[in-house]
């Protein structure tokens, strides 16, 4: 924090103790909320063109760089020192990088720590429910990061840790792809509201016998797409129960025997929400092994639009979740609040940010009755 007034203790060239130095009190300096101030821009901006960052427009560098040279600001020498300790590095910490949500929020937090700057310090848990975490922070600390984003799927209680949290964390925190928690940072995707989408357009298409095969349901996204699901259907007044659903585990065979299993029993099954396409393709080998035309007996729509869910035969209809925006937004939220703290401006209340699916129709899911 910066003060308002400095004091030089001036050496006037004798060794004779007290009397040969005297405390003088230098000119008031400007502060950098005044240099905002007259130049109509936040503290965080002032500080990104101190600091050359490239997230500021050319005229409003422009006009910052005349108010600082007007002023005659000058940062003081606490907060030049309290800068050169910064790393402008993210500590990152992830799991589960062979499925493909995880994997693509990685890429995306690489991508936009980049573009503002920072680079990324990784550690990858060797499963989700990883209860040592304290090292896990200790590791980061001891790097330096400016702050740190848990980007760990939310399965099991391996969240449990939240509440009791070490004491020690000196950086700020966002969380990814978890449940809304109150004095946390939070960023995901509405799970529950892409359920909800993916149903009732299979409802607009006619379809009134539609099963789900869900996810694992330790996963917190699995059960949320599962409750959009079940929820969808009650709304309609249409029965459901435990025959009309399956678990899987993300892959395209539990999504094969899946369907087996729901096919035998739930026999006027005639359209399936699936919860993710790696899944929604060992269905459509399955079905076709049983000779059912896709969309005309079966409808299909997935979650996660994968690049290959458009060649699919035929192509699936499916609720894309932006990953990539999910882990801009998170940078930015991170580096939002590390600019607020190293300018010493108030902070803002913990957000939870949940971003919208949207729906991506094609043919799997399109019944010919609704031409």
């Amino acid at each position: 924090m910066c003060c308002k007034f400095c004091y030089d203790v001036i050496d006037n060239g004798n060794d004779n103790g007290n009397d040969n130095t005297e405390m003088r009190l230098k000119t008031l300096r400007p502060t950098i909320k005044e240099v905002a101030a007259v130049a109509g821009v936040s503290t965080q901006t002032v500080s990104r063109v101190l600091n050359d960052r490239p997230d500021v427009s050319p005229e409003t560098r422009t006009r910052v760089q005349e108010v600082i040279k007007e002023l005659n600001y000058r940062p003081s020498a606490l907060a030049r020192s309290l800068i050169s300790h910064r790393s402008h590095t993210l500590g990152v910490v992830t799991a589960g990088l062979d499925y493909m949500g995880p994997s693509r929020t990685l890429s995306g937090i690489a991508s936009a720590a980049e573009d503002a700057g920072y680079s990324m310090l990784l550690r990858e848990l060797p499963s989700f429910d990883a209860e040592e975490i304290a090292p896990i922070f200790q590791a980061f600390l001891s790097r330096h990061v400016d702050g740190i984003i848990w980007a760990v799927a939310e399965v099991g209680e391996n969240r449990k840790w939240i509440n009791n949290p070490p004491t020690d964390i000196e950086v700020p925190l966002v969380f990814l792809t978890m449940e809304n928690r109150n004095n946390l940072s939070i960023v995901s995707i509405d799970n529950y509201q892409g359920g909800r989408m993916a149903v009732s357009h299979l409802l607009e298409q006619g379809y009134r016998h539609i099963g789900h095969i869900s996810g694992p349901l330790d996963w917190w996204e699995a059960r949320q797409r599962k409750a959009g699901w079940n929820d969808v259907l009650t709304e309609a007044s249409l029965e459901v129960g435990d025959k009309d659903w399956v678990e899987g585990d993300w892959s395209s065979e539990s999504g094969a025997l899946g369907f087996e299993r729901l096919f035998e029993q739930y026999t006027e099954l005639d359209a399936i929400f699936i919860g993710n396409d790696q899944m929604a393709l060992g269905v459509i080998q399955s079905a076709r092994q049983k000779g059912l035309r896709i969309p005309e007996e079966l409808g299909l729509v997935g979650f996660d639009n994968i690049p290959e869910s458009a060649y699919f035969c035929p192509p699936l209809t499916t609720i894309q979740q932006d990953h990539y925006s999910l882990a801009k937004l998170a940078v930015e939220e991170m580096i939002k609040t590390i600019e607020s703290i190293w300018d010493g401006a108030e902070l803002d209340e913990p957000a939870n940010i949940v971003l919208p699916p949207t729906l991506v129709v094609r043919q799997s899911s399109l019944h010919p009755r609704c031409d």
